[in-house]
């Protein structure tokens, strides 16, 4: 059988790394807050965040949306919380229990099977900072990082896809990008990528369809 695709390229955050809504707990217990307090839903329930609502939308970028949240997070314990802290409170230290387990998977299982894997993120650098990203053994294992946290641009620019093919070196028609952000995996499509929505709220179905296209099973 002909494989479709010569490359995977991912979003890293939520996709391959755990969404801070999954990990409410972490914060609640870094700044000594009752279990529960943290309420906001977004990605598993973009229904009831209306916030997040907004960042699908594109009236406001990702980035947006969880320096909004550190805030909130920050006035519920009573200190000032910028965007870099709160996720310094949800993903220190860096390892790989922050990563899904159905990424790792699929990640080993494609580059098995000859298929490189890279990411292409809009904030990793911007969020978590070098120190951070150097620490995560499951980026160094990666082919590239196409980072646009101080690029002047972001997803769904098509400018962010186009620096990711010049990095590749190989057509889109040959990616398979995966993203869970809808508009984002949409983009990828006008720049001649098979773009991917990934569900958050079901990730390992969402990685299943992943295996499915590139035939790893």
């Amino acid at each position: 059988m002909t494989r479709s695709f010569d490359v995977l390229l991912l979003d890293f955050g939520g996709v391959c790394l755990l969404n801070p809504v999954e990990l409410h707990d972490a914060v609640e217990d870094h700044l000594h807050l009752l279990r529960g307090t943290l309420t906001w839903t977004g990605p598993l329930d973009p229904g009831a965040d209306d916030l997040y609502r907004r960042s699908i939308e594109g009236e406001i970028t990702e980035r947006d949306y969880w320096t909004e949240r550190a805030a909130e997070a920050g006035r519920a314990a009573g200190v000032e919380l910028d965007l870099r802290g709160y996720m310094r409170a949800v993903y220190d230290p860096p390892g790989g229990r922050l990563i899904r387990r159905e990424a790792q998977r699929v990640v080993d299982a494609a580059r098995v099977a000859g298929i490189g894997v890279s990411v292409l993120t809009n904030d990793l650098r911007a969020f978590h900072g070098e120190d951070w990203v150097a620490g995560m053994e499951f980026l160094a294992e990666l082919d590239h990082i196409v980072d646009c946290s101080h690029r002047g641009f972001l997803k769904p620019d098509r400018r962010a896809y186009e620096a990711a093919l010049d990095v590749l070196g190989v057509p889109g028609a040959r990616v398979l990008f995966v993203d869970d952000q809808p508009r984002n995996a949409r983009a990828a499509n006008d720049v001649g990528m098979h773009g991917l929505w990934f569900d958050i709220a079901a990730p390992a179905a969402s990685w299943a369809r992943v295996s499915d296209e590139l035939q790893l099973s």
